[in-house]
């Protein structure tokens, strides 16, 4: 996430928030958020949103993710929403939105299966 500067804005339990702004290295031939950095904050979103919900020590890694392009991501700012649809005792389902700053309009979605890959001891 340093290296896109994005940063977390919001956590709690099932729920998490990623700002990014927009500069040259992040963007395709249009001058729009390339679809990768789209894929990337909505990924670590749920990720984390997923870590909240694990046991204290846990790790997460993504399993598997299926992300929808729904319009050219035309803003300075893009946040991340990552929420944990159902967590169990290996598995968490999560979706994940990007939207502009004010949260209106969505330029991409997500949905993924997160793991709770091991319990640090």
């Amino acid at each position: 996430m340093k290296t896109l500067g994005a940063e977390i804005i919001h956590i709690e339990s099932g729920l998490l928030k990623i700002r990014c702004e927009k500069h040259s290295g992040l963007t395709q031939q249009n001058g729009f958020f390339h679809a990768g950095v789209l894929t990337s904050i909505m990924d670590v979103a749920c990720g984390y949103a997923a870590l909240t919900t694990m046991p204290t020590g846990s790790d997460v890694l993504s399993v598997e993710f299926k992300t929808n392009l729904m319009r050219p991501a035309i803003a300075d700012v893009i946040i991340a929403t990552g929420t944990v649809i159902k967590s169990g005792k290996t598995l968490v389902f999560c979706e994940a939105k990007v939207t502009d700053e004010k949260e209106e309009t969505i330029f991409a979605t997500l949905q993924g299966t997160m793991i709770c890959l091991k319990t640090k001891n």
